[in-house]
């Protein structure tokens, strides 16, 4: 009897990665994290780099962690696949060596970009080809930053950060639709590189690597990639392999609901057959992103709690350490409403202060400036909150199809109280769980392409039985109603002075 095959999920988020093994069956879906690894970016070189020495050690001790736990529960590995943020990308050679560390996202080189770029090509004109958001991280706007300050003179190849790490397993130089979508620039109806946006802003087409679908195999592991007993026979899969992607893979997602996969980022969507195109689409800035199975992710990006993140740290560095989950049950304590604030506004994008922002912001809009960290922490859920509320509104009229509830996946899926909130300001039901969603869909999809199960929809079924989410129901009607007008007003004044969507 052969031994039972598991696969490697491996989830990459922007600083740390995780390493998962997992089965599927019939009756099971089985989840385990084996290894946690850490990779912040750092200066160096002029710009804000990720340090990929750190992040391939990582990949490698994943695999490592994972083969033991395998063996450990009488398995063998069978495949591996990365999934991982999106728009930040490495440059190889023609011998595969990667040239210069790649350049984080948050890195200032992007400032001005989108204007000058939208000078040569009409900002229209990019939505139409590409329906992509304009945010100034897009590839588009880091590539064309890129070739200005100058391309190394050997740049063989441009590879997405999960394409990269795939390389590194198994020397493939390809990019899988759903990150590749990101870039703004690929064609969203044509689904390839658009050969006349590389050509309008003398941006070096022959970079750009083949696009393959999510479960394509791209080959048997490198000896030096894992060179642990057992590895020999490992097949490395493209997962969908931006995080979100997978998440929504990962997510069983009832007809009619809205997503919002939730962690540093909140991405908030609905899966579409077809990318949304419209001219109100592009002045509202979604964003038609690629999903498994030729899905549409129709969705908006939202700041997330990455204002709690930067917040902690500056607290903990004052010495004001509180845990998340004593944090969360303090704000759940505090009546009323504390304020509001707009998560989206461009001050909150990388402030040298946090708090500070967010009280300048605060004390803009004549609202108290709490130095409270609970208060605090309020105000920024609650903000969350009623932006989703937001969105969905925005969703709806933009799909002309109504939204019946939201489900809601990722680390922030265990917030309970911005779940609570969530349905509460959306006055929708909300779902949530499961934590790991985009491990999840990352392990389906390379299910799916070993055949042990048929399809997304049959995964998502198996996910639902054995992992049910936990479900939040609207509440204070009246009171919520009254703060979302409050919301609204904020963030109408501040995406009129900042000209977004």
């Amino acid at each position: 009897m052969s031994p039972d095959p598991y696969r490697v999920a491996i989830d990459l988020g922007a600083g740390s990665g995780r390493a998962f093994i997992g089965r599927v069956t019939r009756d099971r879906l089985d989840l385990q994290e084996v290894h946690r690894f850490h990779y912040a970016p750092r200066r160096a070189a002029g710009h804000l780099r990720w340090d990929t020495v750190r992040l391939f050690d990582g990949l490698r001790a994943g695999l490592a962690s994972a083969r033991a736990a395998a063996a450990a529960r009488g398995g063998r590995l069978d495949s591996v696949g990365v999934d991982s943020w999106a728009v930040d990308y490495g440059l190889i050679d023609a011998g595969g060596r990667l040239l210069e560390e790649p350049i984080c996202y948050r890195d200032e080189r992007t400032r001005g970009v989108m204007e000058q770029v939208f000078a040569r090509v009409p900002r229209a004109e990019i939505f139409s080809r590409t329906g992509i958001q304009f945010l100034p991280l897009n590839t588009l706007y880091q590539l064309v930053a890129h070739a200005r300050e100058g391309l190394p003179p050997r740049a063989a190849r441009l590879l997405l950060i999960p394409d990269l790490c795939h390389h590194r397993l198994c020397g493939s130089t390809c990019s899988e639709y759903t990150n590749a979508s990101t870039t703004q620039l690929v064609n969203a109806r044509a689904r390839r590189w658009d050969d006349e946006l590389f050509a309008r802003l003398d941006l070096p087409r022959a970079l750009m690597p083949e696009i393959v679908e999510a479960g394509t195999t791209l080959g048997g592991l490198r000896v030096e990639s894992g060179d642990e007993p057992g590895m020999g026979a490992l097949r490395v899969v493209a997962p969908a392999t931006h995080d979100t992607a997978s998440a929504v893979a990962g997510t069983p997602l009832e007809r009619g609901w809205a997503y919002v996969s939730s962690g540093t980022w909140s991405l908030v969507g609905v899966e579409c057959d077809a990318p949304v195109m419209s001219d109100e689409a592009a002045r509202a800035n979604f964003t038609n992103e690629g999903g498994v199975a030729g899905t549409v992710r129709f969705l908006k990006n939202v700041m997330g709690l990455w204002l709690l993140e930067r917040c902690r740290s500056e607290w903990s560095s004052a010495g004001l350490t509180m845990d998340v989950e004593t944090l969360i049950d303090s704000v759940s304590r505090v009546g009323g409403f504390a304020g509001f604030v707009h998560p989206d506004a461009a001050r909150f994008f990388n402030p040298p202060s946090m708090t500070a922002a967010l009280r300048a912001a605060l004390a803009e809009t004549r609202q108290p400036a709490p130095d409270d960290p609970v208060v605090m922490t309020k105000v920024i859920l609650d903000s969350l909150a009623l932006r989703y509320a937001s969105v969905v509104d925005t969703i709806e009229s933009l799909t002309g199809r109504p939204v019946a509830g939201l489900h809601i996946v990722g680390g922030g899926s265990q917030n309970r109280y911005l779940n609570q909130a969530t349905a509460d300001a959306t006055a929708r039901p909300v779902l949530a769980g499961p934590v790991e969603a985009a491990a999840a869909g990352n392990l389906l999809v390379q299910a799916i392409a070993s055949g042990e199960v048929a399809s997304l929809a049959d995964g998502r079924r198996l996910l639902s039985r054995l992992h049910p989410p936990e479900r939040f129901v609207a509440r204070n009607a009246a009171a919520w109603a009254e703060a979302r007008k409050r919301f609204l007003d904020i963030e109408s004044a501040v995406r009129s002075r900042e000209g977004t969507g």
